[in-house]
């Protein structure tokens, strides 16, 4: 039985997904791609003829009724989300659905905007003697942040912080 594949596409440069991440694209016959943060470019590289679903414009229940469908009918599913999945990535829910579908799973890590933005301005998170901890956190919007998490008392630990 084939398995969902949540992949990490990187931080919107094409290039910047993993080989791993890449291949699998390439191999699936369903790609849910949350086309809202995704460049298009990181899944142009599909076989011909896969299912593609952009989830920008689609609900949480159907992306899982596409993916559930889709292993059903034994075929190879991926589901791109930006950056890596573990940050930010809201894919827990799905993992959920799936587990209660009794379906396998996988994640694929990818690189995280704030590691390709430190790329970018040729800076590091960590220097001897001066900061080994790095914070990563967002803005508080749509999604609040938890009180004890706000950006002053983030600060306070003078650690390295990815915004």
């Amino acid at each position: 039985m084939e398995k969902v594949y949540f992949i990490g596409a990187g931080p919107g440069d094409p290039e910047l997904i993993t080989v791993k991440g890449q291949r699998l694209v390439k191999e699936a016959d369903i790609i849910v791609y949350a086309g809202s943060l995704v460049p298009r470019e990181v899944i142009e590289c599909h076989k011909e003829g896969a299912e593609i679903h952009n989830s920008a414009s689609m609900t949480l229940e159907e992306v899982i009724d596409v993916m559930v469908k889709g292993i059903k009918d034994g075929k190879k599913v991926a589901r791109v989300h930006t950056g890596d999945p573990a940050i930010f990535g809201a894919h827990r829910e799905q993992m959920d659905m799936l587990d209660e579908y009794e379906i396998e799973y996988e994640v694929v890590p990818g690189v995280s905007s704030f590691l390709a933005s430190a790329a970018a301005v040729k800076k590091e998170f960590t220097l001897p003697s001066i900061s080994q901890t790095v914070i990563c956190t967002r803005l508080e919007g749509r999604t609040p942040v938890p009180e004890k998490e706000n950006l002053e008392s983030l600060a306070s630990h003078r650690a390295s912080m990815a915004i």
